[in-house]
């Protein structure tokens, strides 16, 4: 049987696909950025009482299945998730590298799509994502 979790007068199962990409699709998530941001992501998604159920971190976007409450939009934990990080972006690695400022580390827009039933197919798609820009990077340089 599924869990399900509560709030004081709902109980809820809402989980989403988010993918989102830095400004300009610039391939700027590596290395130390990279591994700050997944602590990052879990600690600003705990600001808003939602889980980052699964979550890959690509050199170009970002993928995450996230367990938001019902109480909260979308839109607003997405955007809260993107502006504070980009504004410790802007804090932590701001004065090693140009280009890392808070306000246009993050495109304007994201994708997002409810899971649902198929949550263990999203949820393995994000987890072997970096293996299918790999097996694609290979078909393009067999076509070209």
């Amino acid at each position: 049987m599924k869990e399900y979790q509560s709030l004081s007068h709902t109980r809820w199962d809402c989980k989403y696909h988010v993918v989102f990409i830095p400004k300009r699709r610039k391939k700027r998530v590596f290395g130390m950025l990279r591994r700050h941001l997944g602590e990052l992501f879990h600690e600003l998604a705990s600001h808003k009482e939602s889980k980052i159920v699964e979550g890959h971190l690509m050199g170009g976007h970002v993928h995450m299945c996230l367990s938001i409450p019902p109480k909260y939009a979308v839109s607003n934990v997405v955007g809260y998730l993107k502006g504070k990080s980009a504004i410790q972006i802007a804090r932590k690695f701001g004065g090693r590298q140009k280009n890392f400022t808070g306000e246009h580390f993050w495109a304007r827009g994201y994708f997002v799509s409810t899971v649902g039933l198929d949550e263990n197919i999203v949820r393995a798609y994000i987890r072997n994502q970096e293996d299918e820009d790999e097996r694609y990077d290979q078909m393009k340089l067999e076509i070209g």
